[in-house]
């Protein structure tokens, strides 16, 4: 391992070394896409050589899945007990969580899933500590809570480079780049809108990959990082925010100082808690209900009346077949056709199929063979 991270830190010093230009951007190009894939080589085999581990093997409940992430002694535990009522075992010699514990929230109508993983270290995405299986809990989060405690709010960047390295990527939209290994033809490219990257860029990233022949096409703008990201293939995209806990040591003033100090370091502000004294506990199951995007849609039996009373929560962008795999696994195989009202669809008891995407507060008929 060690050999790797001298090798990444080389490369990682010949790019701060280099000015970026027209000219240089090809190998410039060249060398983030190598130290990527060294990056994403070392992340694979450490999950491998993980196998899951005791304890770290989470089977995914409810309606969604939050990790807390963030370095031992935050508050992580004491947290999950104020969400979720759960008993963490913390170890009173180190404070530290012993495995994932799951515990599980229940707010507007969605159960959800939050998960303590033991404290991220310094270098766990290549597999240092129990890096590795803290890293595979974290990719498979519909929602990452990044906790840091009032006395080291600077943390916040060190496990956002954590989870980059690991292939995580905070609160960005996947792009929307397809590449397509070819028999012949070099590297081919097109494009939609207006691209900063030319096709030598392109050309010199893809050859770290051994990907002489393929079709390119991007739309929209697009980094060399975003190029990478596609040609590894192997990103999670997932939303996140920071919770700053422990906020009932400070005053008002250090307070104002550390939420400043998140904004210019994350882009977004904070959310300061306590979850020691249940401050701005609320707030937080708000944040997290919001964060994951749920909506709610009714059902309504072929001959019966609507259930207003207790709306089905999913999460935003679902379709009728999210929803049958939701309610019964048979229910695909059944499918005949559904009905909708509400605005995801042009007129009242539309018939749709399987693909239809809802809208929130939709009421729904699903019609399956017998």
């Amino acid at each position: 391992m060690a050999g790797l991270e001298e090798q990444i830190k080389e490369l990682e010093d010949e790019l701060q070394k280099t000015p970026y230009n027209k000219a240089t951007a090809k190998h410039i190009g060249r060398v983030k896409a190598k130290i990527a894939k060294i990056k994403d080589e070392a992340v694979t085999r450490a999950m491998r050589a993980g196998g899951g581990g005791e304890g770290y093997s989470v089977k995914k409940s409810g309606d969604a899945t939050v990790v807390l992430v963030g370095f031992p002694s935050t508050g992580k535990s004491t947290l999950l007990n104020a969400l979720t009522g759960t008993k963490s075992e913390v170890a009173a010699y180190a404070f530290t969580t012993l495995t994932v514990v799951p515990g599980a929230l229940e707010h507007k109508g969605a159960k959800i899933q939050i998960l303590d993983i033991p404290g991220l270290i310094a270098g766990a995405a290549m597999g240092k500590g129990r890096g590795k299986e803290v890293i595979g809990v974290v990719r498979g989060a519909d929602l990452i809570v990044i906790l840091v405690d009032v006395f080291n709010a600077n943390h916040v960047g060190v496990l956002m480079k954590e989870l980059y390295d690991a292939g995580i990527r905070i609160n960005q939209a996947r792009p929307d780049i397809t590449i397509k290994k070819t028999a012949y033809g070099g590297v081919r490219m097109n494009h939609v809108g207006i691209l900063d990257l030319d096709l030598e860029e392109i050309r010199s990233i893809l050859s770290e990959n051994k990907l002489m022949n393929a079709d390119v096409l991007i739309r929209g703008n697009a980094t060399q990082e975003d190029v990478i990201d596609a040609m590894l293939g192997s990103r999670m995209y997932i939303p996140a925010f920071v919770a700053v806990n422990k906020v009932d040591l400070v005053d008002l003033d250090e307070r104002k100082a550390i939420d400043e100090a998140v904004l210019e370091e994350f882009g977004s502000r904070p959310l300061l808690i306590s979850a020691h004294t249940g401050y701005h506990m609320e707030e937080m199951k708000d944040e997290i209900y919001e964060r994951l995007g749920f909506m709610r849609v009714y059902l309504k039996p072929q001959a019966g009346a609507a259930d207003l009373e207790e709306p089905l929560i999913i999460r935003s962008g679902s379709t009728v077949e999210d929803v049958c795999r939701k309610l019964h696994r048979d229910f695909v195989d059944r499918f005949r056709y559904a009905r909708v009202w509400g605005d995801s669809v042009k007129h009242p008891g539309q018939r749709v199929g399987l693909p239809h995407k809802l809208k929130e507060g939709d009421l729904l008929t699903i019609i399956i063979e017998h």
